[in-house]
């Protein structure tokens, strides 16, 4: 585990610590936590995009698509 330092402003330091608090935790667990779910909630935002991106076709066509002017003939 490393340690760190965090510079933040006197109102958002006054919440964290209030947060820390009311949770019965230290302002490192807290922020250490927060940044953990942040880190998992990308990587499982960058995996879905991996995903999709990889998706290749909503349909099972072997052949070629239906001419435009044959599908909408009327």
């Amino acid at each position: 585990m490393k340690n760190i330092t965090v510079s933040m402003d006197d109102a958002a330091a006054e919440w964290v610590r209030i947060e820390a608090a009311k949770r019965g935790s230290s302002v490192s667990r807290l922020l250490g936590e927060w940044l953990a779910e942040k880190m998992r909630q990308e990587d499982a935002y960058a995996q879905a995009m991996r995903e999709a991106l990889g998706f290749e076709t909503w349909g099972a066509s072997s052949g070629p698509y239906v001419p435009r002017n044959i599908l909408f003939d009327r």
